[in-house]
């Protein structure tokens, strides 16, 4: 799906089994946000061939959290220059639910050419803000495009919905202002790790006023 000229969206539309929705930024650098599940990872290689894309194209894939079904995937661009980047708690946090948990929760490590901060990441011709956004996952984060008022925000919401917090890492009060954070934000695009995206300054504003008053009282 096509949301601008230089902004791609590959929605996980298979309801048999669990991945993340993947998204490509084309400019002069190609960013893919969130690979998904390794196994899985065929829709998306698919859609690019769409666009004349190879992996060996892609220079940097962004994860918005350490769970199977959003950064497995990076395991594919081992054998190019790709690079890979990670929030630096989520690396730490990956390592240690590799070591307690293994083939449990299908954990394996994560080895990031970059670690994420806080703040702004450049990356040729773009500029994208990164935001600390705990509760689903303790290194979740965020990534907001100014210049396109978007917002990927991995599992932290999505569509009249919230991230899962019954999972090792999570804390409900964590997600809660994490959310609220979100919501001072200028979004007109948002662009969940699930479901159907966001369109419209107006649609997403109601959309974190829906969650605040549906989902707040049990997290």
């Amino acid at each position: 799906m096509k949301i601008f000229h230089d902004l791609y969206a590959f929605i996980w539309m298979d309801p048999s089994a669990n991945n993340c929705n993947t998204y490509l930024i084309d400019r002069e650098l190609k960013i893919l946000v969130d690979p998904g599940h390794e196994h899985l990872f065929g829709h998306v290689r698919e859609k690019l061939a769409g666009l004349s894309i190879a992996l060996g194209d892609i220079d940097l894939v962004l994860v918005t959290h350490a769970h199977p079904d959003h950064m497995e995937g990076i395991h594919l661009f081992s054998k190019t220059d790709t690079v890979t980047a990670v929030f630096e708690e989520e690396t730490a946090f990956n390592e240690q639910m590799a070591s307690q948990f293994g083939q449990a929760l299908a954990v394996t490590p994560l080895e990031p050419e970059i670690l994420l901060r806080e703040g702004e990441l450049k990356a040729g011709d773009l500029t994208l803000q990164v935001y600390h956004t705990p509760g689903h996952s303790p290194g979740s984060v965020c990534f907001y495009w100014p210049e396109r008022k978007v917002l990927f925000s991995g599992d932290v919401l999505f569509f009249q919905g919230v991230g899962r917090t019954d999972l090792p890492g999570g804390d409900g009060s964590a997600l809660k202002e994490s959310i609220r954070r979100l919501s001072r934000l200028d979004v007109e695009t948002l662009l969940p790790g699930h479901g159907p995206i966001i369109s419209g300054r107006e649609e997403v504003k109601a959309n974190f006023e829906e969650i605040e008053r549906t989902w707040f009282a049990y997290l």
